[in-house]
């Protein structure tokens, strides 16, 4: 009893250990996949930081419009004192032998040339053009996500297809084994299906090791384990829906995508880094006032003071004209950029919907195949039945039958990769 006990505590744990990776693969729809790259992809945490340091930089930039507080505190002693006076023949004064002083002053800036107005919406440009960064990378995230997903459904639709095959090659199989018994066909023909056979195999297993790859790449993609994540998605046999209902005219689509208004920004920086390099030439005005402290004579003092500054950069000029000019000559070149950036999206909009509709024509041609090729291979299982045509025909019919239905899921996954490239293209 005690051994059959043990017996059954062995084999349910070894049961458990079998069904333990089975039962931590979970099984992802595409949305679903989307939803957990956006989450846990490195890119996106990135660009959440970047937004996070832009927001920073746009807090530190309104500190400039307050008073600039400072504190000053020294003191010093020396062998003899700082001031020495004669007062009379013989007689001596020395002053200032040690001493102490401090003090506290704020001032406010009352015109900087635009610095610090300019360098508030330069601060804020930075945050748009960061956030804009980040639905470009949502895109690149999403776009890459969508790859894998659809690659993994290829192969995964192979495989089905493999499996189709190998049914019909063992009833093949079955088929010419008890023709060759009964003497009514020779061994060539079996050696030819064997052949094949074989080639089926070595495909699965090449197939099988390309999509335990894939699925890894996805789950490291969207943050997972590796080999913890399968995909949800069969594809049907009926054509998907065409690409005339997501037309969307490029001119009207131009101004909707995030690369045109990264392209606005960047104008509008260069105007505002235009103007603060003229602001660095003008004079600057401040208040202030402070409060000071010293013992110097061996008496405590304090008072409080006021005091404006007024800076002009007289020097500055020479170099500072220069840095002008520079700056408004990138102020057209980010104007030019824009120009010709601009007439490059509508060109990508016009060629990713061509690619579109071409990927969607390619899955009528495929499908159409796939039709002539299963008819062709019926047609030619009973005309081997028959014995009016030969084994290498019928297995030549039955590879273009295979071949039909990898080339259907092929192009099928391209066109959604299309539709989805289209999509981002027209700024959806």
């Amino acid at each position: 009893m005690k051994r059959k006990k043990y017996q059954s505590i062995l084999f349910l744990s070894l049961l458990c250990a079998w069904l333990a990776p089975v039962s931590a693969q979970h099984t992802y729809t595409l949305d679903e996949c989307v939803r957990e790259a956006l989450s846990n992809n490195v890119r996106m945490k990135n660009a959440v930081n970047n937004i996070g340091m832009a927001e920073q930089g746009k807090k530190e930039a309104f500190t400039k419009y307050f008073p600039s507080l400072s504190a000053t505190g020294g003191g010093f002693i020396a062998n003899k004192g700082l001031v020495q006076m004669e007062m009379a023949p013989g007689q001596n004064m020395s002053m200032l032998k040690d001493g102490i002083v401090g003090g506290v002053s704020a001032a406010l800036p009352l015109f900087t040339g635009g610095q610090i107005i300019n360098g508030n919406k330069l601060a804020r440009v930075d945050v748009e053009v960061n956030r804009l960064q980040q639905k470009l990378s949502e895109n690149e995230v999403r776009l890459t996500t969508e790859q894998y997903f659809w690659q993994v459904v290829m192969l995964k639709e192979k495989l089905n297809t493999i499996s189709k095959v190998e049914q019909q090659l063992a009833q093949i199989l079955n088929d010419v084994e008890n023709s060759v018994s009964a003497g009514l066909t020779t061994r060539n023909d079996l050696l030819q299906v064997q052949l094949r056979c074989n080639e089926t195999k070595s495909g699965r297993i090449q197939i099988e090791n390309n999509l335990s790859l894939l699925r890894s790449m996805l789950a490291q993609y969207i943050g997972h384990p590796a080999d913890s994540v399968d995909v949800e998605f069969t594809t049907s046999d009926t054509l998907p829906d065409g690409p005339d209902m997501l037309y969307r005219e490029p001119q009207k689509s131009l101004i909707l995508t995030d690369e045109y208004r990264l392209l606005e920004q960047q104008v509008k920086a260069n105007n505002l880094q235009y103007k603060m390099s003229i602001g660095k030439n003008l004079p600057t005005i401040a208040l202030g006032g402070g409060y000071m402290y010293d013992n110097l004579m061996g008496k405590n003092q304090s008072f409080w003071m006021g005091f404006a500054t007024v800076s002009v950069p007289l020097s500055g000029w020479w170099g500072g004209s220069h840095d002008i000019k520079r700056q408004k000559l990138q102020v057209r070149n980010a104007e030019n950029q824009k120009i010709d950036q601009s007439q490059m999206l509508v060109i990508r909009m016009q060629h990713t919907w061509n690619d579109l509709n071409d990927a969607y024509k390619q899955i009528q041609i495929a499908r159409l195949s796939i039709e002539q090729a299963n008819e062709n291979l019926r047609l030619n299982t009973d005309y081997y039945t028959a014995g009016t045509c030969t084994m290498s025909d019928l297995l030549e019919a039955q590879t273009l039958y295979q071949q039909s239905c990898d080339k259907y899921v092929e192009v099928y996954t391209q066109y959604e990769i299309k539709k989805r490239e289209y999509l981002q293209a027209t700024g959806r």
